[in-house]
C-alpha cells in the first residue's frame, strides 16, 4: 500500500511520519523537502522552495504550489516556457487527464499523446552518420582520414545520410518511455501500454542519462509527432528515476517554482510583444546603475533586467516577474519597488511593471515620492486556464504598450500595434 504525503509549497512542516533512514536519506537527496529526524525512525518533511513529486518503492511525496495551482498546470508552465508550441498541440492533452497526483497524470498523459504519435507508424527519417568502412559510401572525409589514418588507405572515414527510424525524435520519445517505465507504483495498464509502445521503437538508440537531448525540427513531416515530443522532452528534462541506497527505486520530478514562473513569464510576454507590437524584446536585459568612473567603459553595479522591450534600439518598457506571496494586507516586499525605481533610473523610463503570482489580486498603481517614476503591480492568476493565463499576459501588454505610448506620443507610429495574430 502506497503513503501518500502532499505538502503546500509553502507549510512549515509535515507531520511526523515513520520512514526507515534509507528511504529518508534517499528522500532528502532529491532536494524536494528537508527531512528532520524526531527519534525513533520518524521523521518531519519540510519543503524547501520546490515543488513537484517523488516516488520512492510505496512512499509518495508531493509538494504541490500556492496559489493552490495544480501539478498538472505546473506541466504546461514548465512546457511553454520552453517552447509556445506547446500551448496548441500539449495544453489541452495535459489538462485533460484527471489524475490528482504528478505520477499517474504524467504517465497516462505521455502514453496517450505517443500512443497518437505512432499510430500511423514510426517515423522515418535521414540522419548523417559518420563511420569508417571498408568500402565508399557518402563521401569521404578527406581531414579525418589523414588526421587518424596518415598513409592509410583503409578504412575509410565516411559521411552518409542513412534512412532509418533511428531519428532524433524517436529517441526522444523512446527515451522518455524508458523513463517514465522505471517509476515505480505506475499502474499495470499503464506499464503494459508503455512496455508496448517501447517494443514498436526496439530499433531505437535510447539516449544516455547526462547526455543532451538530441535536436529536432518542427515541420509538416514530423506534425503528429510534436504533442509527443514536447511533453516527452518535459520528462527528460525534468524527471529521473534511478536505483536508490539498499535497493530503493526512486523517482522524482522536482523543479523550483520561482524559476518556473519567471521563465514563463518572460517567454509569454515575448511572445505576446512579438505577436502584438512592433519592436525587440531582449530578456536578462544588462544595464548599469552608477555611471563609469573615468577610463572605464561600464559602471560597476550592474543590473539584469528579466524583460525590456525596445523599439528603434530604445527602451521602452520595463517587466520583472517575481514569484513570492503577498502579505495578510496584500502587500509586496519594499525591496521589489526600489528595484524597479533603479531600473527605471537606469533606462530612463517612467513605469516599470512588476508581474506576481498573486492569484485573484487587482492591478495597483505605486507612484514614487518625489520622483515621476510609477511602478505597476499586476497579478496573475495561476490558477487559471491555459487560454486564460495567456488572456491574462496580452491584457498586461496592452495596458503596457498603452502606458509607453501616452507617455512618448513621438514613439507611436514605432510602437503602433501590428494585425492582431490569434493564438492557435
Amino acid at each position: 500500500m502506497t503513503t501518500h504525503v502532499t505538502l503546500g509549497e509553502l507549510d512549515q512542516r509535515s507531520e511526523p511520519i515513520e520512514l526507515t533512514s534509507e528511504v529518508a536519506t534517499a528522500l532528502a537527496d532529491t532536494e524536494l523537502v528537508d527531512v528532520r529526524p524526531q527519534g525513533n525512525g520518524r521523521w518531519l518533511l519540510v519543503p524547501r522552495g520546490r515543488v513537484g513529486a517523488v516516488r520512492i518503492n510505496d512512499l509518495q511525496v508531493q509538494v504541490i504550489p500556492k496559489e493552490k495551482v495544480g501539478l498538472t498546470r505546473l506541466l504546461f508552465l514548465l512546457g511553454y516556457a520552453s517552447d509556445p508550441g506547446f500551448l496548441a498541440t500539449t495544453a489541452d492533452d495535459v489538462e485533460a487527464v484527471e489524475e490528482p497526483d504528478l505520477w499517474p497524470a504524467l504517465a497516462e498523459a505521455l502514453t496517450r499523446l505517443i500512443e497518437r504519435a505512432l499510430l500511423h507508424g514510426v517515423l522515418q527519417g535521414y540522419r548523417t552518420v559518420d563511420e569508417a568502412t571498408r568500402t565508399v559510401r557518402g563521401r569521404i572525409r578527406i581531414s579525418d582520414q589523414i588526421a587518424r589514418r596518415p598513409g592509410i588507405l583503409i578504412p575509410l572515414e565516411v559521411s552518409y545520410d542513412d534512412y532509418t527510424v533511428d531519428t532524433s525524435e524517436n529517441r526522444i520519445l523512446r527515451s522518455a518511455l524508458r523513463r517514465m517505465m522505471s517509476v515505480p507504483g505506475i499502474s499495470e495498464k499503464i506499464q503494459i501500454r508503455l512496455a508496448h509502445l517501447d517494443r514498436k521503437l526496439d530499433d531505437v538508440t535510447v539516449i544516455d542519462r547526462g547526455e543532451a537531448l538530441p535536436h529536432w525540427q518542427p515541420s509538416r513531416l514530423n506534425f503528429r509527432y510534436q504533442p509527443a515530443l514536447r511533453l516527452a522532452e518535459i520528462v527528460l528534462r525534468n524527471a529521473s528515476a534511478e536505483a536508490g541506497p539498499g535497493g530503493l527505486h526512486v523517482a522524482a520530478f522536482v523543479v523550483e517554482m520561482w524559476r518556473v514562473f519567471e521563465d514563463f513569464v518572460t517567454t509569454a510576454l515575448t511572445d505576446s510583444l512579438r505577436r502584438r507590437y512592433r519592436g525587440t524584446s531582449i530578456a536578462q536585459y544588462p544595464s548599469f546603475l552608477d555611471e563609469p568612473s573615468v577610463g572605464a567603459k561600464t559602471g560597476k553595479v550592474k543590473l539584469l533586467i528579466d524583460l525590456v522591450h525596445l523599439t528603434n534600439e530604445i527602451p521602452r518598457i520595463i517587466f520583472d516577474a517575481k514569484y513570492k506571496v503577498a502579505s495578510p494586507g496584500g502587500k509586496y516586499p519594499n525591496a521589489d519597488h526600489y528595484q524597479m525605481l533603479a531600473y527605471c533610473t537606469a533606462l530612463q523610463l517612467r513605469t516599470a511593471w512588476l508581474v506576481y503570482a498573486a492569484g485573484r489580486d487587482q492591478l495597483a498603481e505605486h507612484r514614487v515620492v518625489h520622483t515621476d517614476v510609477t511602478v505597476m503591480v499586476y497579478p496573475l492568476d495561476l490558477s487559471a486556464s491555459p487560454y486564460a493565463l495567456l488572456e491574462q499576459i496580452d491584457r498586461l501588454v496592452d495596458c503596457a504598450a498603452r502606458c509607453a505610448i501616452s507617455q512618448d506620443a513621438s514613439q507611436s507610429l514605432e510602437f503602433s500595434s501590428q494585425e492582431p495574430v490569434q493564438r492557435a
